[in-house]
């Protein structure tokens, strides 16, 4: 079985993937652009769920019969709330990354110094 760090694995992966190099696309605000618009996308999205989520919550604890004090209200909407935009926020910065060229640009990054280099495949 070939091993994975062997010299020929990075040129028969670009031959299967086809993928041309990172060609600087962060600095391209067309497509800066609409990966930010697709994360806005993704958090009214999420907005919503975290609403719909609190909203459940409420109702629940109300037929489950606890008591809905002014403190249960606003823990459960703090906790709910929080949780959910904290999820979907860290889901969006993914999408963003992956959808900016982040990702790609990193994989391809090589640091060349005397003391070392960070990608021993060389």
């Amino acid at each position: 079985m070939p091993r994975l760090d062997s010299l020929t694995f990075a040129p028969k992966m670009k031959a299967v993937t086809n993928r041309p190099e990172p060609d600087g696309r962060l600095s391209d605000p067309v497509y800066a652009a609409r990966a930010w618009a697709r994360f806005r996308w993704i958090m009214r999205w999420v907005i919503a769920a975290a609403m719909l989520s609190v909203g459940v919550a409420l109702l629940f604890l109300k037929f489950a019969g606890a008591p809905m004090t002014a403190m249960v209200i606003i823990a459960t909407v703090a906790g709910v709330a929080l949780t959910v935009l904290l999820a979907g926020g860290l889901m969006g910065l993914i999408f963003l990354s992956s959808g900016s060229g982040h990702d790609q640009d990193v994989a391809g990054f090589r640091r060349d110094d005397s003391a070392g280099q960070w990608d021993r495949r060389r």
